[in-house]
């Protein structure tokens, strides 16, 4: 029997805005020496807790930069200013806090499938143990203050990334949306406020933090995701059995046959054809190891982690035919065919 759930969601991420006490917020600061005093003073407090890797974005290339947008380890404002800001990685690469972009501190971590209280319960402990090191700007009735009112209170952004191609094909995103806004959460796409829904992947999180707990924050976002996920479910379902079941079918074994079987292939195709892939699996049109080994092969050939790879720079169709050669060996260990 299928799983219509599979792959519904891919990650969980928390993410925690503070401020130093003393200090105008990352878009007032008068001079490069109060940027680099907030690094210093972080990086300090952050290192004490454990092995973090400071990145200073004046330091990057600019490929080395986009590395870590890729990889969702910074985002791109953290770029818009590079001789005020830095971010700190932990080895692993599920904890990331980005220094001096909209807020002082941006705290975030990352975990597979939906434990948004796990991901929450972990970045806590390091957000208590920095704010004994650091006094964040604090007002008893306003909670933690932060540059945007959006993120007055808690300061907290809960959110998970899906997959949600049924959904999509179906037409029933912008009813979601719809629904989604009226309970105070937002749809976005898969790099947040701004990007584009691709790979039939959004981005589901909390609008509001002021006047709510964090626990509170952390049950609707998840009950609001489970909710996501038994409508995904029955959409699928029903392209699997009705009318148009065999086009999909089609247009996912076609994703397959092309994944790997081809000797060039662009960034945007690459991330299209595996939406299909993964669709193939959740329909049950193909068998796979792991789904999520499918939303890290995508990362590990987006054009800056391509030239990683690969260790040096590429033009743009010596990127096509690496990613071409290296995804159809991969796709193929992953998939098998009914």
């Amino acid at each position: 029997m299928t799983d219509y759930t599979l792959g519904s969601v891919m990650s969980s991420r928390i993410r925690l805005a503070r401020n130093i006490n003393g200090y105008a917020f990352p878009a007032r600061l008068q001079s490069n020496k109060q940027a680099k005093e907030i690094i210093r003073s972080v990086s300090s407090a952050v290192n004490k807790l454990d092995e973090f890797r400071l990145y200073y974005m004046d330091a990057l290339s600019e490929e080395d930069a986009q590395n870590l947008v890729e990889n969702h380890l910074i985002s791109p404002a953290l770029l818009r200013r590079p001789t005020y800001s830095a971010a700190l990685i932990n080895e692993e690469g599920n904890i990331s806090i980005m220094i001096n972009e909209e807020d002082h501190l941006r705290e975030q971590c990352i975990f597979k499938g939906l434990n948004l209280q796990g991901a929450y319960d972990t970045m806590s402990e390091k957000d208590t143990l920095i704010g004994q090191a650091i006094p964040f700007a604090y007002d008893e009735t306003l909670g933690y203050l932060t540059a945007c009112p959006t993120n007055l209170g808690t300061g907290l952004r809960a959110s998970v990334m899906m997959f949600l191609p049924a959904i999509a094909l179906s037409g029933m995103m912008p009813k979601i949306i719809q629904s989604a806004t009226r309970l105070g959460l937002t749809v976005r796409g898969a790099y947040g406020e701004g990007s584009s829904a691709t790979g039939y992947t959004y981005q589901i999180s909390n609008e509001v933090t002021l006047g709510v707990t964090e626990d509170e924050i952390i049950s609707q976002v998840t009950q609001v995701v489970n909710k996501i996920v038994d409508i995904e479910s029955g959409e699928r379902e029903r392209l699997k059995r009705g009318s148009g079941s065999v086009e999909i079918k089609d247009k996912c074994l076609r994703a397959y046959g092309i994944l790997s079987n081809c000797a060039l292939m662009s960034s945007g195709e690459f991330v299209d054809l595996c939406a299909d892939l993964k669709l193939a699996a959740c329909l049950g049109y193909v068998k796979v190891t792991d789904i999520s080994a499918i939303d890290e092969l995508i990362v590990k050939m987006k054009p800056s982690n391509v030239n990683l790879s690969a260790g040096r720079n590429l033009t743009s169709q010596e990127r096509d035919a690496y990613r071409a050669h290296y995804a159809s060996k991969e796709i193929n260990k992953i998939v098998t065919r009914n």
